[in-house]
């Protein structure tokens, strides 16, 4: 605990709160936000991603860390998502998948899974990076590209709940099998608590379900919907998703956590397909990766 008090300081609290409000404005607002957009003028719609250096400003000057490298980069990456998304716009207004689009989901995918730009942030606060590609992508597929079928709305529904718990029922047998027999997992019998449980649920899924979900459902999964049908996009995002935890946990090419990921992909796109709802497998997410974080690990 006095470890984590170190961190909260004026400006760390501040910087989270900038950090965050795109992403949860967005997410409960999306009409009301891209109807003042829209009213931005062109230069100014493009250019104002670039306050998204803001957060990156005021933690580092704070911590004695800021460079310049750094704050160019969280000024001009967005800018540019925002630019190439304006003109996937334009030269793609039926929306099947335009070169930029998938660009721009490599250079966001490969950032935050290798790790990029952490190097820019003090240590420990390197979600931070996450968060803001996080609102760059938001700013750019939701409120520059328009992109439809997203399905990032936060403000759940009740079969949201239903279809997620569904798909994590489905889903959890499976990985018992599998991951005890792998030896991935290994059970706990301990009961933490209501409160840690109800905790790690919510942390897990804003922070780490729903940025994923809205990014390998949402966006990619949807593009290659357009593109390839609606099964095979399916499969091709579940593998995807595995092959992005390639890493975890291990030095090396960790091939257990990548099957039992993509398989729990293979649920977390048909809870997300179900309606398109982000909220929806991102309940699922949560719902499994809380699950093993309590009793599996």
């Amino acid at each position: 605990m006095h470890a984590f008090a170190h961190y909260i300081t004026p400006a760390n609290v501040l910087a989270a709160l900038l950090a965050l409000l795109p992403y949860l404005a967005v997410a409960l607002f999306p009409q009301f936000l891209a109807a003042r957009v829209d009213a931005l003028p062109h230069a100014v719609k493009l250019l104002g991603p670039a306050l998204l250096a803001v957060p990156y400003l005021l933690l580092t000057v704070a911590t004695g860390t800021f460079h310049w490298q750094g704050c160019t980069l969280y000024a001009a990456l967005p800018v540019c998502i925002a630019v190439l998304l304006g003109q996937a716009a334009e030269f793609d207004p039926a929306q099947r998948g335009n070169w930029r689009d998938f660009l721009i989901l490599l250079v966001l995918g490969l950032s935050v899974d290798l790790r990029w730009f952490e190097g820019a942030w003090p240590a420990h606060l390197a979600i931070f990076n996450k968060i803001l590609l996080l609102d760059a992508g938001i700013y750019g597929f939701v409120l520059v590209r328009k992109l439809e079928g997203v399905g990032f709305d936060l403000r759940l529904r009740g079969l949201d709940l239903a279809i997620g718990l569904r798909e994590t029922a489905f889903y959890t047998p499976i990985a018992l099998f599998l991951g005890l027999g792998l030896g991935f997992l290994h059970l706990h019998r301990a009961w933490p608590g209501f409160l840690p449980i109800a905790g790690a649920w919510f942390f897990t899924f804003f922070f780490i379900a729903v940025p994923e979900e809205l990014f390998f459902r949402g966006w990619l999964q949807n593009l290659l919907e357009r593109r390839i049908g609606r099964t095979p996009s399916l499969l091709l995002t579940a593998a995807l998703f595995g092959l992005a935890h390639f890493n975890k946990r291990a030095v090396h090419f960790n091939w257990r956590y990548v099957l039992l990921a993509a398989i729990a992909g293979l649920f977390y796109g048909r809870a997300w397909r179900r309606d398109r709802r982000v909220g929806a497998s991102a309940i699922t997410h949560a719902s499994v990766d809380s699950i093993w974080s309590l009793w599996l690990r």
